[in-house]
């Protein structure tokens, strides 16, 4: 694997950043996750303003202009010979001392890494996954935004644990007043009687994939609204399903025990992942 490593293309076992940078000290960066399908880099622009938008949002300077970024995360991809893969580029705020003042960094830190990837949940997507709402709350937007997609995920990993531990393929947030917020690395959905309702988006991140999702409900002309949920809307749900880059569009059939609609992908769903695969097949930028 070849990987980005500020300004140069090298071996993964060469790609190497120092103890002392605050990406790996403080979750101090921002990062992002982007597919490719076949040739072509999915939404790579909507990727990439978000990627700086986080950057800004915690004032830190990427020393590469958007195109001069989006060149050199194709040639990652063109390096290891990939038409189909996952991509992460990752900004830290770079090597500093063992304090925590971004001022004593002089420089950020990029690479990119790519990788070939295939179906996230494998055979989940035609059986479901089973789902738990977890103790763990989300951030609050006031404390750190979720909006802003930092390498400071422990929050979503705390999420992951209890949901493995409880049996679950996913784990459900809510946030600090009790709604429902996201899952511990996609957006939420609910569907009822027709109708999409999934959270506004100051309390979890907002996805490009959950985007791509409601331009493809709109297409359809189903309804969409956007509310606070919580846990009465998930149980008596007709339909849930999570998206998000990696996962894409994944139904889930059962949370906290309970079966959701009949306890199998619902046609909603269906028709949003046919949906979404029609989307992904056509667009994007060309990486050769």
């Amino acid at each position: 694997m070849i990987i980005y490593l500020d300004g140069a293309f090298v071996p993964e076992s060469e790609a190497k950043v120092s103890v002392f940078d605050h990406g790996l000290l403080y979750g101090d960066g921002v990062f992002e996750g982007i597919r490719a399908y076949d040739g072509r880099v999915f939404r790579l622009d909507e990727h990439i303003n978000r990627l700086y938008d986080s950057a800004k949002t915690i004032d830190l300077a990427i020393p590469l202009s958007k195109e001069e970024f989006k060149e050199v995360l194709l040639e990652t991809l063109r390096k290891n010979n990939l038409k189909n893969a996952y991509i992460r580029p990752v900004v830290t705020r770079g090597k500093g001392d063992l304090g925590l003042d971004p001022r004593k960094c002089a420089k950020p830190t990029i690479f990119i890494v790519a990788t070939d990837w295939g179906a996230m949940y494998g055979d989940l997507y035609e059986k479901g996954l089973t789902a738990i709402t977890v103790s763990i709350r989300r951030n609050p937007a006031e404390a750190l935004p979720p909006n802003v997609k930092s390498l400071n995920y422990l929050n979503n990993i705390l999420a992951k644990i209890e949901a493995n531990y409880k049996g679950g393929d996913e784990a459900i947030f809510f946030d600090t007043h009790g709604y429902v917020a996201e899952g511990s690395g996609d957006n939420i959905f609910v569907v009822r009687d027709g109708v999409i309702y999934t959270p506004h988006t100051l309390n979890n991140l907002r996805g490009v994939t959950r985007k791509v999702t409601l331009e493809v409900a709109a297409s359809f002309g189903i309804s969409i609204e956007e509310h606070n949920l919580g846990y009465f809307d998930l149980y008596t749900a007709d339909e849930v399903f999570v998206t998000g880059t990696a996962a894409e569009v994944a139904p889930i059939t059962t949370i906290d025990g309970r079966a959701i609609g009949d306890g199998l992908p619902g046609p909603v769903t269906r028709q949003l992942m046919a949906g979404f695969s029609a989307v992904t097949a056509k667009e994007g930028t060309p990486i050769y």
